[in-house]
């Protein structure tokens, strides 16, 4: 998964996250996770995680109430913070820093967008099937 960013990839519904976090890191735990699902998983985040790490929830997949791990947070002196694209997309100085960079990066070649697959306009309701399969890599684009 090198290619598209990834040095290491743990499967948390087959491998135990916490384990496979600490020998990735000897031991350290991680700085920083991304975190669409909530729910009680984040409490396996929050003692997977490193010292003065931050995990940001950006979603709210699990249908389970999220408690708060604050044993973890206290003794490792976490951040856990939510976010939404809101904080960008409502805010026009962010947005416009934000596409500014995003369209250099793609210029220079630092991103590098991986197409999973494309569509036409006509062909909406199997793009959104494809999406909703979970089965792709990378984005789904929609020709218009």
């Amino acid at each position: 998964m090198s290619d598209v960013g990834a040095d290491f990839v743990v499967n948390a519904s087959s491998e135990d996250l916490i384990q496979r976090v600490h020998e990735i890191t000897s031991g350290k735990g991680f700085p920083l996770a991304f975190d669409p699902v909530a729910g009680p998983g984040l409490q396996t985040l929050a003692k997977a995680a490193g010292k003065g790490a931050m995990i940001i929830e950006y979603g709210a997949l699990a249908p389970e109430p999220t408690p708060y791990p604050l044993f973890a947070a206290i003794e490792k002196g976490l951040n856990i913070r939510g976010y939404t694209l809101f904080e960008i997309n409502t805010d026009p100085e962010r947005q416009g820093r934000a596409k500014k960079f995003i369209i250099d990066k793609l210029a220079d070649g630092t991103f590098k967008p991986i197409i999973a697959k494309t569509f036409r306009l006509d062909q909406i309701v199997e793009a959104h099937r494809y999406m909703e399969s979970n089965e792709h890599l990378g984005k789904i684009v929609v020709s218009v």
